[in-house]
């Protein structure tokens, strides 16, 4: 792979090559990405969606968008360093064809935007919901009509792949939707595969799928553009990372592993002079100690750790890219950042107080719990009204549910599998809060 490819503006229905020499200072191309993620409505979806706590009512808990305009940031701070390191090793390409450190910074900083875009409603327990429905729920009735390929889509539901599909799919007369640059889209997908084979392999691009079916042509161009290495075939197409994607799993890795943290401390789950032991250990070598001591608050510490934390993971994930660029670029580093910086111990003690105090507490369970009866609930609802108006057998029942909550669905001429895609991406694509008033009016608790 090569900077130059890697970095293409070009955007889907382009009938012209975008130079970056060409581009308007003011306002360029990779800026443009982060503007139509910020605008779009999936991304204001996540104002009410879960990160860590379900329907949590506490302010201090971060939203899939206050955590993803934190991963942005991060992800900004990546890029850019990562830039500025890149252009000194490339001179050409900013001599010959223009580009600049805030470029790698602009393309971090959209695709970590918009790296939650897909995730369905009520966190992790939401795409188990809707595989399940398939698997093993009223949803494996449609088995016998899909493809392998398509089926597994369907039972292994991928936030991720649901992600790249908002960000592309024609829809409602937006064609290609975001039209993104295929710069930021290449650093947007995290497992640039299809959904099988299933895990080929331990490497991280492996660990689950980028797009599903219904994208997999989108995919392949995007991939072609920015000379991706190809290591499938036709039976398993399969592509090495864009370089720039390691940055955004960084910013996010980053985020989680220290800001669920600090939510898991206001919220009362894990004890402060406990988590406070563990944090001081990930920045040992930069904290001012009087300064530390000098706070009076819980929030005012909190705070002052966890800008160090960042900090020092932010400069371990660059050094670790920039000293394995090249084989970052021959496609042959398949592990996370973090994973090879100096501070994994520090970082695998934060995550595992994080799972047995924060994810597996009785109130993110208990969410959950809800969560799954809700969306299953929906899908079978939305699948039987569909299946029987595709029959012409539709109920009047049926009728209403289309009529009401399907409008943005179009079903003629769709195969099943396109239309259950859909209807399952629209699941998805609810908050949190609209999932369960939905649920709460078919279930007749609310009225109309």
């Amino acid at each position: 792979m090569n900077w130059q490819q890697l970095l293409s503006l070009q955007r889907a229905g382009d009938k012209k090559v975008r130079l970056r020499k060409d581009q308007d200072e003011t306002r360029l191309g990779f800026e443009v990405d982060y503007d139509r993620v910020i605008f779009s409505s999936a991304f204001r979806s996540l104002q009410d969606k879960t990160q860590v706590i379900p329907l949590s009512k506490t302010d201090f808990v971060h939203t899939r968008l206050t955590h993803s305009l934190e991963v942005s940031v991060v992800g900004r701070s990546l890029g850019r360093i990562v830039g500025k390191k890149i252009l000194e090793k490339y001179p050409e390409l900013a001599k010959t064809y223009g580009y600049q450190f805030n470029d790698f910074g602009a393309i971090v900083a959209a695709a970590a935007l918009a790296h939650d875009i897909g995730n369905p409603p009520f966190g992790h327990s939401g795409e188990k919901a809707i595989g399940e429905y398939f698997k093993t729920g009223n949803g494996k009735r449609f088995k016998e009509q899909l493809s392998e390929k398509e089926y597994h889509d369907l039972t292994h539901f991928e936030g991720n792949a649901n992600g790249f599909k908002l960000l592309t799919e024609t829809r409602n007369g937006t064609k290609d939707g975001l039209r993104l640059s295929y710069a930021t889209l290449g650093a947007f997908t995290k497992y640039p595969k299809e959904s099988l084979p299933h895990k080929p392999s331990k490497k991280i691009g492996d660990k689950k799928f980028g797009y599903f079916q219904s994208e997999k042509n989108i995919f392949e161009d995007v991939a072609k553009e920015l000379g991706l290495l190809s290591t499938g075939n036709d039976d398993d197409v399969h592509f090495k990372r864009h370089p720039l994607t390691f940055l955004v799993e960084a910013a996010d890795d980053i985020c989680y592993t220290i800001i669920d943290f600090e939510d898991g401390i206001n919220l009362g789950l894990i004890e402060e002079e406990f988590a406070l032991e563990y944090l001081i250990k990930l920045v040992k070598d930069t904290i001012d100690i009087e300064k530390y001591h000098a706070l009076t608050t819980k929030n005012s510490r909190l705070s002052y750790l966890r800008s160090l934390a960042i900090n020092t993971l932010i400069q371990e994930a660059t050094r670790v890219f920039i000293e394995n660029e090249e084989e970052i670029l021959s496609g042959g580093f398949s592990f996370s950042l973090l994973e090879r910086s100096n501070f994994t111990a520090q970082i695998e003690d934060i995550l595992s107080i994080s799972r047995n105090k924060i994810y597996q507490s009785n109130e993110v369970m208990e969410k959950e719990i809800a969560g799954y009866k809700i969306i299953s609930t929906l899908l079978e609802v939305y699948t039987v009204a569909v299946q029987n108006y595709k029959n012409h057998e539709a109920t009047n029942y049926d009728k209403l549910i289309i009529n009401s909550l399907l409008t943005e669905n179009e079903f003629e001429n769709k195969s099943t599998y396109e239309w259950l895609i859909s209807l399952s991406s629209q699941v998805a694509s609810l908050t949190d809060g609209n999932a369960l008033r939905i649920y709460r009016k078919l279930s007749g608790f609310d009225s109309y």
